[in-house]
């Protein structure tokens, strides 16, 4: 028990295992709960529950620690608290909050634990606990890895259950009726004799009471709203236009900012002409930044054109000078030398490989852009000691750090406004934006600075996707696949991210292999090695990270293999299947499409499966050939999340995750020459249109024990599918990406 302002242990604890953890840092360290973000600004009138919970005199705030970049963030974390909380949808109110060490990411530390330890048991359990331990003394408050549900889905619930019974106290105290007399319905606590307590009501009588901790959450057939079509709640704003994102933060007394970045990514200003830009109309100053030049002008237009007659002497990028440089520099990368990691070795693949014909191929797959629709902003105010950040982010804890740095004052002296984000797909897991905002406003004190990328200098100097090669040499026996030894390298997506931030990544990167090493087969002999290629191009997260090159990667060559056994692929993926929750995916997907192997008549499907992020996605794509080129005709795709808390939101990440993979499977690509992403704009760098767009059904099965997030699995089977129905509708093999330069598509 605990007086308010508290919190609730149970969704802060590492828990009963804590005891791994506390090897490296002390049982009582790790057990330790972080100290309450809210409880040092509550205004008159207000109470802070738990760290995720706001009541006043207007009702209840939700606090969202997870970023809503469109995927609906925001409307799952209020669902989870409504369900608890007795209240309806529609009468929570969100609000991101402040950053805080207390919303440290709890699901973040499972994929790298299976990584260390990749079969379920006891280790396993520590591994994620030892790692859950390094998260929570970092306070990693970070989101993606589609992380937000399974790591919210405990703690709000926990949190509202809390809030509850806590209320029904207060409500006890008030009119002195026993508190297991009382109930709660529609935000109000409910007497025996019919009166109500709204809960705003209750706020001045919680100061009396003790916070009700360790309250079991409802079991799911207790449910009311969790797992039944829900409206969002962001989509009225969003269909009507009056939803503020970033771009659209409005400051007293603002000024507007631009920049003009080396396009050599990571090359040095070597010095800059300004002469032009300065007397041109709304100017007020011309700064430098890192990495080039910025100006400040009365508007975002006036910045952007006087940024552009800036003549500046730009230094040569730290890359490779062609396209051919970089892939000859992952060519190079398969010597044992740079092998980074080898976690799945099954059988005597080097024996196996001996004693047979061996079919060999190779495969790769590009830099590819996050280019959200919203292009990358900020605003920052420096004054008296202070910074105050106005932006949209999934990594608020180190912008508070990283603005502090620049400004020279102390993190907790910079405020954070983290606003709703226009897409992300990993861009706003980086602050590029924010730093540079801060440079420009520590030179201009007590204003508002709003800087504002152009689409091309967001693009161009984006830290995209990294770029993969893979090779395969595998082999067949009696009409099924008998061996894989399957080699991908890449640069350390991990490495460059987190180097940026001032984080070292010990140990082997996870990501060069994600969605490969862990695929759910029992190929009798089977390799799967990840070699890290030197740096090149500074690179970022991109939705599904690893897994949306190496789930392509292994999709294709295992369809390659069991093309050359003259078996089924949907039948001989599920003769090799070891995983029942795979499985189900699979015999799911085959229903769902009425699987029946060759279709002729220029049709043709095919079949992949990728485990990322612990969910088992498999997808089936149809296409059909005609005389103008390949047309997508149907997409089916069935994934095991645990839980479906919201059916529509679920169908439209699902269908989202498919477009978003297909569009970029065929049209795109980022290169680079003499350092500088030749692809600037929407014009360069196509997405899907409307009238390429295939129908797609979807499904999710709740068969797993855990709960888990659907923003990014549909990514990485997309691409293998679509390649492998390609194949099936005209024999044409594509095992590079984007495959619009090869086959055309109407």
């Amino acid at each position: 028990m605990g007086r308010l302002k508290t919190f609730t242990r149970r969704a802060f604890l590492v828990g009963s295992a804590a005891v791994a953890g506390g090897v490296a840092f002390g049982i009582y360290t790790v057990r330790k709960p972080h100290e309450n973000p809210l409880a040092d600004s509550l205004a008159p009138g207000e109470a802070a529950l738990t760290p995720y919970l706001r009541l006043d005199a207007r009702g209840v705030t939700l606090i969202t620690p997870r970023a809503d970049m469109g995927q609906g963030a925001y409307h799952v974390q209020a669902a989870l608290l409504a369900e608890e909380l007795d209240l309806d949808l529609a009468e929570v109110r969100t609000d991101p909050g402040p950053p805080g060490a207390a919303y440290w990411n709890t699901a973040l530390a499972e994929e790298a634990a299976e990584f260390s330890v990749p079969s379920e048991g006891l280790m396993r359990t520590v591994a994620e606990t030892a790692v859950g331990a390094v998260m929570k003394m970092m306070g990693m408050q970070i989101t993606g890895g589609s992380t937000t549900v399974p790591d919210q889905f405990d703690k709000l619930r926990a949190a509202a259950a809390s809030a509850r019974e806590t209320l029904k106290a207060a409500a006890a105290h008030q009119t002195g009726v026993a508190a297991d007399k009382l109930r709660t319905e529609n935000g109000q606590v409910l007497l025996p004799d019919g009166s109500a307590l709204p809960y705003a009501a209750l706020t001045p009588a919680l100061a009396q009471v003790e916070v009700v901790q360790d309250v079991p959450p409802r079991d799911p057939s207790q449910w009311r709203q969790l797992g039944q079509p829900m409206q969002r709640i962001d989509i009225l704003a969003k269909s009507t236009g009056t939803q503020v994102y970033g771009i659209d933060v409005e400051i007293d007394g603002m000024a507007h900012a631009a920049v003009k970045l080396n396009p050599a990514q990571g090359g040095e200003m070597r010095g800059f002409d300004a002469s032009v830009a300065e007397k041109m109309r709304g100017v007020q100053a011309v700064l430098p930044v890192t990495g080039g030049v910025a100006v400040v002008a009365d508007n975002t237009w006036r910045a952007f054109q006087a940024a552009q007659a800036i003549e500046v002497q730009w230094g040569p990028a730290e890359m490779p000078a062609t396209m051919a440089d970089h892939w000859q520099a992952l060519a190079d990368a398969f010597t044992e030398d740079a092998r980074d990691s080898r976690q799945r070795d099954d059988g005597d693949v080097d024996t196996a490989l001996e004693a047979a014909e061996v079919i060999e191929a190779e495969y790769r797959a590009p830099y590819l852009a996050h280019a959200p629709l919203e292009p990358i902003s900020a605003v920052v105010r420096v004054r008296d000691g202070k910074a105050e950040v106005w932006t949209g982010t999934q990594v608020p804890r180190f912008v508070q750090k990283n603005v502090a740095a620049i400004a020279g004052i102390a993190a907790e002296d910079v405020t954070l406004h983290v606003q709703m984000m226009g897409g992300s797909f990993g861009h706003r897991l980086e602050d590029e934006v924010v730093r540079r905002a801060a440079e420009i406003a520590v030179q201009m004190p007590g204003v508002p600075i709003k800087l504002t990328y152009s689409r091309e200098e967001d693009m161009t100097h984006d830290f995209p996707r990294q770029i993969a090669m893979a090779r395969l040499r595998g082999t067949v026996d009696a009409g099924q696949v008998a061996a894989m030894d399957l080699s991908i390298a890449s640069p350390s997506v991990m490495v460059s991210q987190m180097g940026r931030q001032g984080i070292s990544v010990p140990g082997p990167d996870s990501q060069i292999v994600a969605g490969a090493w862990n695929a759910p087969f029992a190929i009798p002999h089977h390799r799967v090695t990840g070699y890290r290629a030197a740096p090149l191009a500074p690179i970022s997260s991109w939705r599904s990270v690893g897994a949306s090159h190496a789930g392509f990667f292994h999709n294709a060559a295992l369809d390659e293999l069991i093309h050359a056994a003259g078996a089924d692929p949907l039948a001989e993926r599920l003769r090799l299947c070891n995983d029942p929750l795979a499985r189900h995916v699979l015999e799911a997907v085959g229903e769902m499409s009425s699987w029946e192997g060759v279709l002729g008549d220029g049709r043709g499907r095919g079949v992949a499966l990728t485990t990322s992020f612990d969910v088992r996605c498999a997808e089936v794509v149809e296409v059909r050939a005609t005389d103008d080129g390949i047309r997508l005709e149907k997409v089916w795709v069935a994934a095991e999340v645990g839980r479906v808390l919201d059916p529509v939101n679920f169908e439209n990440l699902v269908q989202g995750g498919v477009i978003f993979a297909l569009g970029h499977a065929i049209h795109s690509e980022i290169t680079y020459r003499d350092g500088r992403a030749e692809q600037s704009n929407y014009d360069g760098y196509p997405a899907m249109r409307l009238y390429q767009t295939p129908k797609i059904a979807v499904r999710g099965l709740e068969n797993g024990d855990r709960v888990r997030g659907i923003g990014e699995p549909p990514v990485p089977p997309a691409a293998p599918a679509l390649a492998s129905a390609i194949f099936a509708a005209t024999g044409t093999r594509l095992r590079e990406m984007p495959f619009a330069k090869f086959v055309d598509f109407v």
